[in-house]
Formats: structure tokens, C-alpha cells, sequence
């Protein structure tokens, strides 16, 4: 039976936890990083549909791919931070289900000719595995810097091109600077976000 985590995990993975826009030059392991997925691939998605894939930059030659398509406010924090994760989305998660999805043997067939369904089933669910993503590396210790304000065409077209893939967040990764955060910002209070009906 499940129990509550420690009040130190939940510190790591929520209260505690910042997001990072500088990082020190402490490099991240490739290791770490197919421990971080080997973690993520299990957060629930619709269906198993599991959309997500995510190219890690770390390359000065990667890295000079992905600059000019970031906003001018996002690019010296790209370029600085050791790792650079592009969460694309594959319009093509579908074929997959059979094997992904297997005690139903129709699921391929609710996507087949349905663009809209396509479109609105990757972006959510990619979007869900880039949380678990974030939440998998603090749990390995690494910050996390999660980020729009990028040209998803550009994007697109130096990491995915001839594919059925298309961004749809980057997150830096990394051991942040404290020296580089901001002041911790406001959030809701659960009267202003939640209802109990």
C-alpha cells in the first residue's frame, strides 16, 4: 500500500524546488539522463499513447541549432545550461497503440482520419510526460527550467524535419545557480483555484 512521501521528497519535487534560469557548469551524465527517462515513461497518459519524445541537446554543435530559434530573453540561458530538452509530440503516436495499447485492438482506428482528435490527444498527453519529465529530474537532483518563447516552426525544422514530430516545450536541465533566481512567486490559494462538489 502506498504510503505519504518524506516531507524532504516532497520539499525536492515541490515546495522547495525553483525554476532555474542559470545553471553551474556541472555537466549532466547521458547516464543520468536515460535514468531520468527510464523514470518519466511511466506517468499515465490517455490510452498508453505515450506522444512524447525528446531530443537532448548538449552539444556545442546542437546547441548552435537550437539558439537562433530561441527568443532573444531565452537564448544565453539555452545555450548556458548543460542540457537542452526539446518535448516534441509525435502526430503519429497512434501507430504505436498496438502494441502500447493491446487489450484494445481498435484504438489505432479512433485517430485514423481525425486530425483534430490527433492534435489535441499529442499536445495534451506530451504535455502531461513533460511534467513527469520535470518531476523525474528532481527527483535524480537536477533543476529544472521549463520554457516557451521559442519558434516552434525553426524548432521543427533543425530537429524534427521529415518527421511526424513538432515541439512543444523546451526544459533546461541542469544544477541551477541559486544566484540566478528570481523571488519565489505568488500561487492561488486552493479557494481561488479548487471547488468540491
Amino acid at each position: 500500500m502506498n504510503q505519504p512521501l518524506p516531507s524532504q521528497a516532497l520539499e525536492q519535487l515541490y515546495t522547495h524546488a525553483r525554476t532555474h534560469n542559470r545553471f553551474t557548469d556541472r555537466p549532466v551524465d547521458d547516464a543520468l539522463l536515460r535514468q531520468l527517462y527510464d523514470l518519466m515513461k511511466w506517468g499515465p497518459t490517455s490510452a498508453n499513447c505515450t506522444p512524447a519524445r525528446l531530443v537532448f541537446v548538449k552539444s556545442p554543435a546542437a546547441k548552435a541549432r537550437l539558439a537562433p530559434c530561441m527568443s532573444e530573453g531565452n537564448r544565453a540561458k539555452t545555450l548556458q545550461a548543460p542540457v537542452n530538452v526539446i518535448v516534441g509530440m509525435d502526430l503519429a503516436f497512434y501507430d504505436h497503440l498496438p502494441t502500447l495499447f493491446p487489450h484494445n485492438s481498435q484504438a489505432r482506428s479512433w485517430f485514423i482520419g481525425n486530425p483534430q482528435l490527433i492534435a489535441e490527444t499529442a499536445l495534451r498527453n506530451s504535455s502531461l510526460q513533460g511534467a513527469y519529465l520535470m518531476l523525474a529530474a528532481r527527483s535524480l537532483g537536477l533543476d529544472c527550467g521549463p520554457m516557451g518563447g521559442f519558434d516552434a516552426d525553426a524548432v521543427n525544422a533543425a530537429f524534427f524535419a521529415g518527421s511526424t514530430v513538432r515541439a512543444n516545450f523546451i526544459c533546461n536541465l541542469g544544477h541551477g545557480d541559486p544566484a540566478g533566481l528570481h523571488p519565489r512567486g505568488p500561487r492561488l490559494s486552493f479557494e481561488q483555484a479548487c471547488r468540491i462538489e
